[in-house]
């Protein structure tokens, strides 16, 4: 018996060494195929990258993987405490398998036929980073193969970090940081316990636990981990029935962008980051970009324009509703589909539900829920005839037709645009998208900066951003530049210039420029030229000192990369942008240097180093280790001088002029130091109006997509420059009044603003000019032009095609 029992045994010890053998030869054979787990040590996920506004205020997120990495450390106990109780709760013990709970997890599922997972956070963290999620045995003993191994090259905590930034959370969301502000709108340190609880449930499928679709099912998995919580001791009994008692409260962060009215803003900085960078830096580098954009004057910007392109298109009356849907059954489902504007939310799509002589019934489009449904309320309101007065002037047929009440113009099932009328409860003004659009710049004439930045009236109606990619005539507003180079080659503010008839002759074909209101006035100084955009005497003065002078001026400021040196493109005719535009006057506002105007301030990487700064400023003594007395310290402004300094500051104060006496008088109710020029382009297509202060620079043109005359009297004076105006008002409140700087040496004398011609005690028409040291007013009357003052001039055959398919008159 003794010797069969030793049989047995030494039988069973050779199956048992055999099967030993069989498991080592298995486990060395999937050893060999085992991914290098190394690569943890070097982890760069996709991460967010984020646009901020100078204030810091958040702009936009772009990311592939929604995910913001958060060290361990930065992670709240409640947080970690969830996710150990939810999917590890003997994680700081067990070498990287949980042999307990596999053995309940084997337990569990012979009992209950299910199949219960018991995988540990280092098995997740395996799987998730170095292998497949296929079902198979040889995968799993991979995975526990390489659990002991990153549990012997790394801390608990570093495998815990890396779990916590890498597992998929649903709606998009990557990462604890990431789900906060995805389902909660929250940073992680805000998170509550029911709310930390609901997260750690979502990794085993976020799909079965979505809060919209299974919100019974969500909230059964949330509790069941605050349970755990409070069995694990991690919270009291109290806290966790507290917790279990609260709603779901998910509230979705909105993607795209956040900071209202800077939608052109910041998809002008996503293409730059694009173009500087690549596609996969901006959505999965974790950049984080500091803008230039002062939410305040961007709101103001885009309130200034949208407000002005809306006064005149009302003038041109109503031109039909945004669609029409069917009111027989439920209108607010009906309304509910057609899209509006996001970025005005003054305004809420309506459809007439009725309409009278006196007035119309509306019902508002439903709001939008978070879980993206329609909310069942209904609301319902009025529009009087009164609050749509300027759309009884309305289009039929192409042809503008006065009605004699509302429902001559509104109909049952009609889609309009309506805003709440101020104190009236249940009362609504009609509205309409302006069928003319415009750009506005607001610039740092000293940095470059751009501060404020609109593209058109709607970003959710016209992705075209019009201050960047409108290529537009400036019309007058480029005259500044030519006589700038007047003044910085020899001219001065009191030359005088024929203002008369002048035809430019070239193959065989003329042209014949013209003056705004039709006329010639005679010999003018430059500044009576450039304050009443004189078209003959700019003319004049670029034949007199050279295209190619004015050309170059051009390229200089950055007006254009080329400008072909013939005489009509004097006035504007060459195509440019309101950027560009604002850059040149820039130039002239700081005194002369050149600047490159910049939408963003620093770019930092995932790390926090800073990868592009904008201020190329140099600072010698600014990072002094300590205080010895020492001067402080000065920002080296080593920008290139493109201007002279007193060039500038002639200029600047001639196009005072154009503000307190000229084409853009308007402006000059603001009382404030305030220089600037209108333009107004062939055929009245376009209207601008850019200026400054000695800090600010703005400049703007409104005018249709496809150009078209604006209607008769048309121009910048009475269309844009009310718009900069109104902007100005609010922009500059509570700011001081600060006069242009003169530069030192400059002279100040009286001439006669008619002949400029040293003035005479008690002349009545008198003014101060500037004049740079060695020039003066003229000893003689001496007129620029008389000679060929009503003749012809003949130009190259070259200048042909410019001349003959230029525009008639620009001003």
């Amino acid at each position: 018996m003794v010797r069969l029992i030793g049989y047995f045994f030494g039988i069973g010890t050779m199956l048992a060494l055999l099967v030993a053998a069989g498991v080592a030869i298995y486990v060395g054979h999937v050893s060999k195929d085992l991914p290098d787990y190394e690569v943890l040590a070097n982890y760069e996920p996709p991460v967010t990258t984020r646009i901020h506004a100078s204030d810091g205020a958040l702009m936009a997120e772009f990311a592939k993987e929604r995910r913001l990495y958060l060290p361990i450390q930065a992670v709240p106990d409640r947080v970690k405490a969830a996710f150990l109780s939810a999917e590890d709760k003997n994680f700081y013990s067990h070498p990287g398998i949980d042999i307990q709970g596999l053995i309940r997890a084997v337990v569990n599922n012979l009992k209950t036929g299910s199949k219960q997972g018991a995988s540990t956070i280092t098995q997740q963290v395996a799987k998730n980073f170095l292998l497949t999620s296929e079902q198979t045995y040889d995968r799993k003993i991979k995975e526990m193969l390489l659990s002991f191994r990153i549990e012997q090259a790394y801390s608990k905590d570093r495998i815990f970090e890396l779990y916590l930034n890498e597992i998929f959370f649903g709606l998009g969301a990557y990462g604890v940081a990431g789900a906060a502000l995805t389902y909660f709108d929250k940073s992680v340190n805000e998170l509550t316990i029911a709310e930390a609880a609901y997260l750690a449930s979502l990794p085993k499928g976020p799909s079965n636990y979505h809060p919209f679709r299974h919100p019974d099912r969500a909230i059964e998995r949330r509790n069941w981990v605050i349970d755990q919580m409070v069995e694990n001791g991690y919270v009291s009994r109290e806290e966790g029935d507290k917790a279990k008692a609260e709603p779901l409260g998910v509230t979705p962060r909105r993607n795209g962008t956040y900071l209202f009215a800077g939608e052109y803003f910041t998809e002008e900085v996503r293409r730059e980051l694009i173009a500087r960078y690549g596609v996969d830096a901006l959505y999965e580098g974790g950049l984080s970009v500091r803008t230039t954009l002062d939410p305040h004057l961007q709101l103001i910007a885009r309130r200034a324009l949208q407000n002005g392109l809306e006064k005149f298109d009302r003038l041109r009356g109503y031109r039909g509703p945004k669609g029409n849907v069917d009111i027989s059954g439920d209108w607010g489902a009906a309304v509910g589909q057609v899209k509006g504007l996001d970025d005005v939310p003054e305004w809420r799509l309506a459809v007439v539900l009725d309409s009278s002589k006196s007035a119309a019934s509306i019902g508002l489009q439903p709001k939008r829920l978070a879980s993206g449904a329609l909310e069942e309320k209904r609301e319902e309101g009025t529009i009087a005839a009164d609050d749509m007065r300027w759309a009884m002037r309305h289009m039929v047929d192409g042809k503008l037709v006065k009605a004699s009440g509302v429902d001559g113009v509104l109909k049952p099932g009609d889609v309009v645009f309506v805003e709440k009328k101020d104190g009236s409860d249940g009362g609504y003004e009609l509205r309409q998208v302006p069928s003319v659009s415009g750009g506005m710049v607001a610039m740092d004439p000293h940095t470059g900066r751009v501060l404020a930045m609109v593209g058109g009236f709607s970003y959710a109606e016209s992705e075209f951003n019009r201050a960047t990619q409108a290529m537009r005539q400036p019309g007058s507003s480029f005259k500044p530049i030519v006589y700038a180079a007047a003044l910085d080659n020899g001219y001065t503010p009191a030359s005088v210039i024929m203002d008369g008839p002048i035809t430019i002759t070239s193959g065989g074909q003329t042209w014949t420029p013209k003056n705004y209101d039709g006329k010639a006035a005679g010999p003018a100084t430059l500044r009576s030229g450039i304050e009443r955009s004189r078209n003959l005497m700019t003319v004049r003065l670029a034949n007199d000192m050279g295209m190619k002078i004015v050309a170059e001026y051009a390229e200089r400021f950055g007006v254009y990369d080329h400008l072909a040196p013939y005489l009509p493109m004097a006035l504007g005719s060459g195509e440019t942008t309101v950027m560009r535009m604002v850059s040149a006057y820039s130039i002239m506002a700081n005194g002369g240097r050149q600047i490159k105007p910049s939408l963003i301030d620093r770019i930092q990487d995932r790390y926090g180093k800073t990868v592009f700064r904008h201020d190329e400023r140099g600072c010698e003594g600014c990072n002094a280790q300590e205080w010895k007395g020492q001067a402080e310290p000065e920002l080296i402004d080593n920008s290139e001088q493109v201007l002279d300094p007193m060039t500038a500051y002639q200029i600047t104060s001639m196009m005072e002029g154009v503000v307190q006496r000229g084409t853009a008088v308007t402006v000059s109710e603001l009382g404030r130091h305030i220089a600037g020029k209108t333009g107004t382009t062939n055929d009245e297509k376009d209207a601008w109006f850019v200026g400054f202060t000695p800090n600010l620079v703005v400049g703007l043109y409104m005018g249709y997509d496809q150009p078209q005359n604006l209607g008769k009297g048309a121009t910048g004076g009475g269309l844009a420059a009310p718009i900069f105006k109104d902007f100005m008002k609010v922009a500059l409140e509570g700011t001081p009044n600060v006069d242009f700087k003169i530069p030192e040496g400059m002279k100040l004398i009286a001439i006669n603003r008619k002949t400029g011609m040293r003035a005479n005690q008690g002349d009545p028409n008198t003014i101060i000019e500037a004049f740079k040291p060695g020039t003066g007013p003229a000893d003689s009357y001496w007129v620029i032009g008389m000679d060929d003052a009503g003749g012809s001039r003949e130009i190259s055959s070259e200048a042909k095609k410019a001349v003959t398919e230029s525009p008639g008159g620009l001003y």
